[in-house]
């Protein structure tokens, strides 16, 4: 019978526009403006029609918040193990190299110290492209030695987050970070050093109910996501209807849990403002160790190699 019989579609091929390679505009997912991508990147990955919000890089962040050529790197070298020997569709092992290769990091957070406006200050940034900028020991290491070098140096500590929260490749080892790092910015408090926390899109499990949410002052991006539990989750749960906006900056903004929404441009600006008046007090002390520490490196490097030219020198002088 008809009734039972399928119906037939018209097929519509869609010719893809030629000349005009993958990677040289991108969509606005608000309006869906088409956008270049290099002016896109110049404009801190912000939609200059919209002012929609892209992840940014955590370089990038770090240029554009800290003085030029100012940032020293701490911790590079760090990464990750395999404690549960984890394994899966891919395992954990391949997970980390896959994601080095894309990022050229080590893991989801580049920490140091650098100046801003002329002040020291420690940073600590994540990068959601590195697993989902998930928080495993390395990220919480990081983020706990940067808020210690805060603490020696009497620094202003600047933490960036993008999270989906917790990495659970390492298990009980990744749920520990959140009381380590909740523990280091006790001591700070107690020290009266200013902690500012910078929530990004997005702000997730773990990592917002930690040290994402216990800053002095809490900014936030336009629009950023930030919560807990997945909305689903919470909808499922709860078995009520959530509000419109909810976990967005927005919407926790209304009702008292951040206490500013600040543009991508305007958020060097306003860091600085607000260490001016919140850490005017401070006498931050010169990381000059460090750097005669890395002094000291490379003249042991250069030493050593001119003792090897020496040796390499007797010996042929022996030989003729």
């Amino acid at each position: 019978m008809a009734l039972f019989s399928k119906p037939k579609y018209s097929k519509v091929v869609v010719k893809s526009r030629e000349g005009v390679p993958k990677g040289v505009f991108t969509k606005c997912p608000e309006t869906g403006d088409m956008v270049f991508a290099k002016e896109l990147k110049k404009n801190l990955m912000v939609v200059p029609s919209s002012g929609y919000h892209f992840p940014l890089s955590a370089p990038d962040r770090i240029d554009s918040l800290l003085d030029k050529g100012t940032f020293i790197e701490y911790d590079a070298n760090l990464s990750s193990l395999d404690p549960l020997n984890f394994k899966g569709l891919a395992s954990y092992k391949e997970k980390l190299s896959q994601n080095c290769e894309k990022t050229s990091q080590k893991d989801a957070v580049i920490s140091g110290i650098g100046k801003m406006d002329g002040r020291w200050v420690s940073i600590a940034v994540m990068d959601f492209r590195f697993l989902g900028g998930s928080m495993g020991s390395v990220v919480g290491e990081k983020i706990t030695r940067s808020i210690e070098l805060g603490l020696k140096y009497q620094m202003p500590v600047i933490v960036v987050s993008a999270s989906g929260g917790a990495r659970m490749y390492e298990g009980i080892l990744s749920l520990m970070q959140m009381a380590k790092t909740s523990a280091a910015l006790a001591k700070l408090s107690e020290a009266k050093i200013p902690y500012f926390s910078v929530l990004t899109n997005p702000t997730m499990a773990g990592v917002m109910a930690s040290y994402a949410t216990l800053g002095d002052v809490i900014l936030a991006e336009p629009k950023a996501l930030i919560g807990f539990a997945g909305r689903r989750v919470i909808k499922e749960t709860t078995r009520a209807d959530l509000p419109e906006g909810f976990q967005t900056s927005e919407f926790l903004l209304e009702h008292g849990l951040i206490d500013q929404i600040v543009k991508r441009h305007d958020l060097r600006d306003r860091l600085i403002s607000l260490i001016s008046h919140l850490a005017s007090n401070l006498k931050t002390k010169e990381p000059l160790d460090l750097k005669r520490a890395q002094k000291s490196k490379t003249t042991r490097k250069t030493s050593s190699s001119r003792k090897s030219t020496s040796k390499k020198r007797s010996i042929t002088s022996k030989t003729n």
